[in-house]
């Protein structure tokens, strides 16, 4: 009776999303010519409300959701290194976000790869720029499936065999025809859903861990002794002063990757002004708590003596929930976290495709592609993203998607000067970009690869361990400054500059004629 309880409950906030994503028309405000800006930004016609539950529904994905709790209760307390990292992306949010925002709305800039090709006038920076987002991009979408498999796996709702594939591809089959059809307006109404059920199904679980338990200091004491942990002042829960500089550089380097990822500003593209941008990063650590709670739900895992399957950690939280609450209960939970990875993996979908049909298709391509052209383009591509994406999941192991996601957040990374940096100064060279991104990715790459595919990295023996992306980011912006001066010694052309922001840094209170400071 419970099974089927919880059954019927996960299959109402499903049915909720398709219903959901049914009305996303109505989110149209007029009958525009269709557009790739129609399609893939709504029009940059979201208010403040849509665009925080869009751009939230976003950043926080359904695998952050399973995965944080996971190596909190493999790990305990590197895990929250997710905290400070979001907790730093609200203020980077605010000023990049809205500024960017405000050069792509003037130019009709779509992606962020637009941007760098009008900022420094040179298409193998776009282009570059554009590749790695998208090659960043898929493994993410990848790693949205896997959340949803190990919550219906722990629920119990994922039969064996063909039977369960078939279960998770109707899942993801009626998000995947809204999106077709709709564009970013279907991720943006399912994430009203995904925000009450996430907010309210969690609430429900921390109550009862809570109740049980006696509150979080038992919980804490229960799970350091889970770990192994008898010495309070050597707690597994508590950072060593050797994890500190990883603990430090994984949340800055997360912080400033994930503004560069193509789903992150496809969603803040969409909304209606920079104010409105300004007031949603305002709001974003609401959704950072959210992610702290599901923290400790790993933590409560481990007090609660759940014994997770080994190799798939992740799946902590969804068999404590399937232990402390009633089926109804329980369902919702699962059914509030599949949503979860419904919202981030659209948009994901359409980010990729967007990148590759402006700045790949267009580009080299179609050049003289009509917007109605480049929208059905763009369609056909997201559909194919979706696709490869189930295929990867059904036919690779989940560790490699996992180690592809994690060279992904390094890979993300190196384009941080082009686009960032760009948006304040034009003084580095474009070729010098070219450059720094190149020695940034193979050393990325390489320090990932020796370490047997973790992003947490000794320098050389017996240093303190690092995050590899930004290790690969320091020398990035050390080569591409080192370069610049000899460059432009030697003549070497720069493209034009299309954007009217400031080209080099300056000084005084006075900006230099036609700058915007927006």
């Amino acid at each position: 009776m419970a099974g089927a309880a919880m059954t019927a409950t996960f299959l109402a906030v499903i049915g909720g999303a398709s219903l959901l994503a049914v009305t996303a028309r109505r989110l149209r405000p007029s009958d525009r010519l269709p557009s790739l800006e129609g399609w893939a930004l709504a029009d940059r016609s979201l208010g403040p409300g849509w665009t925080w539950l869009l751009l939230g529904g976003t950043v926080y994905t359904a695998y952050t959701f399973t995965a944080v709790p996971g190596l909190a209760y493999g790990n305990g307390a590197p895990a929250f290194f997710a905290v400070p990292y979001t907790v730093i992306v609200c203020p980077l949010a605010f000023v990049l976000l809205s500024r960017l925002w405000s050069v792509a709305r003037r130019h009709g800039y779509i992606t962020a790869a637009d941007f760098v090709r009008g900022r420094y006038g040179s298409a193998p920076l776009a282009l570059v720029v554009a590749l790695t987002g998208i090659l960043a991009t898929m493994p993410y979408l990848a790693l949205q499936l896997l959340g949803i498999r190990a919550v219906l796996t722990a629920g119990g709702l994922y039969p064996p065999g063909a039977a369960g594939d078939l279960v998770m591809v109707a899942v993801f089959a009626g998000l995947a025809v809204a999106t077709y059809r709709h564009g970013l307006r279907a991720p943006t109404v399912i994430a009203a859903l995904k925000a009450v059920a996430v907010f309210v199904s969690l609430t429900a679980v921390c109550w009862l861990v809570l109740d049980r338990f006696g509150g979080p200091g038992a919980v804490f004491d229960g799970a350091a002794r889970a770990l192994g942990g008898t010495d309070p002042a050597h707690s597994p829960l508590v950072l060593t002063p050797g994890q500190q500089p990883a603990y430090a550089t994984l949340a800055l380097g997360s912080a400033l990757a994930l503004l560069m990822y193509p789903h992150v500003l496809t969603a803040g593209f969409a909304a209606d002004g920079t104010r409105t941008l300004r007031k949603v990063s305002a709001g974003l650590p609401a959704w950072t708590a959210l992610l702290a709670l599901f923290g400790f739900l790993g933590i409560a895992a481990l007090a609660a003596g759940v014994r997770a399957p080994a190799g798939g950690a992740e799946a902590a939280v969804p068999m404590l929930v399937g232990r402390l609450m009633p089926g109804p209960l329980a369902g919702l939970v699962f059914g509030s976290i599949v949503v979860g990875a419904l919202v981030p993996a659209a948009v994901m979908s359409i980010a990729a495709a967007t990148g590759f049909v402006r700045n790949v298709y267009v580009e080299y391509v179609h050049p003289t592609a009509t917007p109605k052209r480049q929208v059905r383009v763009a369609k056909a591509v997201s559909l194919t993203a979706k696709l490869g994406a189930v295929a990867f999941v059904f036919g690779l192991r989940d560790q490699d998607a996992i180690n592809l996601q994690l060279l992904g957040g390094v890979w993300i990374l190196q384009i941080f000067p082009a686009v960032a940096v760009g948006l304040y100064t034009r003084w580095l060279h474009p070729r010098a970009l070219l450059a720094g991104w190149a020695v940034g990715m193979t050393t990325g790459t390489y320090l990932v690869v020796r370490e047997g595919f973790s992003s947490i990295v000794p320098l050389v023996a017996g240093s303190p361990e690092i995050y590899a992306g930004v290790a690969a980011l320091v020398l990035n912006l050390a080569v591409a400054v080192a370069a610049t001066p000899v460059l432009t010694r030697l003549g070497v052309p720069r493209g034009p500059d299309a954007t009217d922001l400031p080209s080099r840094p300056h000084s005084g209170r006075r900006p230099p004629t036609g700058a915007n400071n927006a």
